[in-house]
């Protein structure tokens, strides 16, 4: 089976710090929690790595490990930055026809810092991932495709995305897309002008719950915010409710078959419009989250395409996504299609 990517490519460097040399502070009105460096200093770090990453590169190899033979159509600069991610991506066995080169933007960057709970604050320039034109995203990008799984996409790279999915879906691709919080709030109305052509639209808990306002604006308001059982899952915001399934259910109103909302260590939600599969979070020690949303839905979307049902799909999913936050980067714990099938059985 043959699978494109599109989406970002970035150089990550990743600087672990000891504990005892960085302090986080937690406000106690909030759910935000800072990390707290001493202006000036030096700080010592246990360990400083360079990997590639991004949404595209991380999901093209985990399709590749799952089977495919995968290609992707990302945007780099004219730099050794660019030949880092494209000698990557050869080694792996990763297709390359497909990455683009803009002369005017440096090849992404992003700098973790990673301590205590290793969830890492990330910085990130994002350079020539905002710069995908159309002629980037032809039609003949995608002939021959099983599978096209968008990721997020920023800036003038987020206009093209009705284009990307629109021309993935005419080709007789299976089309998923996974796309961050800027690009759902930022680009609302091309979004869900977009979910016809979208076999399976993934988000995290947050992102589902900033559509909620548009959504209501849009499939209107009735008594069935009122109707969710106690203790049901509720998405709220800005004084609007509403019921995890009819959130789902409203979703696939606009096309999608299928659809999925990850939880982090409360689990993720997978529906295929008739009921939603709860799917719990296997445990794991974690030491980075960073690359998890992109291993649960890129898992996801290929043992879909492959026939799995939604139960084992989302198992598939989510021992995929528990293997990644088990290592500091975003890419060593992908696993293969042979190694999930033997953790799920």
């Amino acid at each position: 089976m043959k699978a494109v990517t599109v989406g970002s490519a970035t150089v990550d460097v990743i600087a672990t710090v000891d504990s005892d040399d960085i302090e986080r502070m937690t406000l106690h009105n909030s759910t935000a929690s800072f990390l707290l460096l001493e202006p000036g200093r030096k700080v010592d770090a246990t360990s400083v790595i360079t990997q590639t990453g991004g949404g595209a590169v991380n999901a093209a190899v985990s399709l590749k490990r799952l089977g495919f033979d995968v290609s992707a159509l990302v945007k780099v600069g004219d730099d050794h930055n660019a030949e880092k991610i494209v000698d990557r991506l050869t080694e792996i066995g990763i297709a390359t026809d497909l990455v683009r080169t803009c002369d005017s933007e440096a090849t992404a960057v992003s700098v973790m810092i990673a301590s205590h709970d290793r969830n890492a604050a990330i910085f990130t320039h994002r350079g020539a991932n905002c710069s995908v034109t159309d002629a980037d995203v032809s039609a003949q990008s995608f002939v021959g495709a099983d599978l096209v799984y968008v990721t997020n996409l920023s800036n003038q790279s987020a206009d093209r995305f009705p284009d990307i999915v629109a021309r993935a879906k005419a080709a007789g691709a299976f089309v998923a897309a996974n796309p961050g919080i800027r690009q759902l709030t930022g680009k609302t109305a091309p979004f869900f002008d977009s979910l016809p052509h979208i076999d399976l639209f993934t988000c995290n808990f947050e992102e589902a719950r900033a559509l909620v306002p548009s959504m209501m604006e849009r499939t209107g308001w009735d008594r069935e915010t009122e109707a969710a059982p106690p203790g049901a899952p509720v998405l709220e915001i800005e004084g609007f409710r509403l019921p995890l399934t009819a959130w789902f259910r409203r979703v696939h109103a606009f096309g999608p078959r299928f659809a999925a909302i990850t939880n982090g260590g409360k689990g993720a939600y997978v529906s295929d419009g008739h009921s939603v599969h709860l799917e719990p979070a296997r445990k794991a020690n974690v030491v980075g989250t960073a690359g998890a949303g992109d291993a649960f839905a890129s898992t996801l979307a290929a043992s879909l395409v492959k026939g799995l049902p939604v139960s084992k799909a989302a198992a598939m999913a989510a021992a995929n996504a528990a293997s990644v936050v088990a290592h500091v980067d975003t890419q060593s714990g992908l696993k293969t299609w042979d190694a999930l099938l033997a953790d799920i059985a």
